[in-house]
C-alpha cells in the first residue's frame, strides 16, 4: 500500500491492531514506555474501524505500528528501532 492512510497521521506513532490480541498489547506497552519518555503522542487504532482495504492489507500483521503516518514494524515493536524512528 502506497498510500499513507488517513487515520494512520491521527498521532506521532499509531498502533493498528484488536482487542483481545496478546501481541497488540505487548507492542502498546513498547510504545507507552517510549512515547512516555520521548514526549511524543500516541494512538491506538481498531483493525475492524479501518476502510476494508486496509483491513486486507494488515489483517495478517497485526499488530502493525506506524510513525508519522508511515508503517513501521509488524508482529512486534522494537524499542531500539522505535526510539531511533522517533529520535531527531
Amino acid at each position: 500500500m502506497a498510500e499513507i492512510p488517513a487515520w494512520s497521521e491521527k498521532a506521532r506513532v499509531v498502533m493498528l491492531g484488536r482487542a483481545g490480541c496478546h501481541l497488540c498489547e505487548e507492542a502498546w506497552s513498547v510504545i507507552e514506555r517510549v512515547t512516555d519518555d520521548l514526549g511524543a503522542d500516541r494512538a491506538e487504532q481498531d483493525l475492524g474501524s479501518v476502510p476494508e482495504a486496509d483491513r486486507e492489507e494488515y489483517w495478517d500483521k497485526i499488530p502493525v505500528t506506524f510513525v508519522d503516518g508511515r508503517r513501521h514494524d509488524f508482529w512486534r515493536v522494537s524499542e531500539g528501532r522505535l526510539r531511533a524512528a522517533l529520535s531527531p
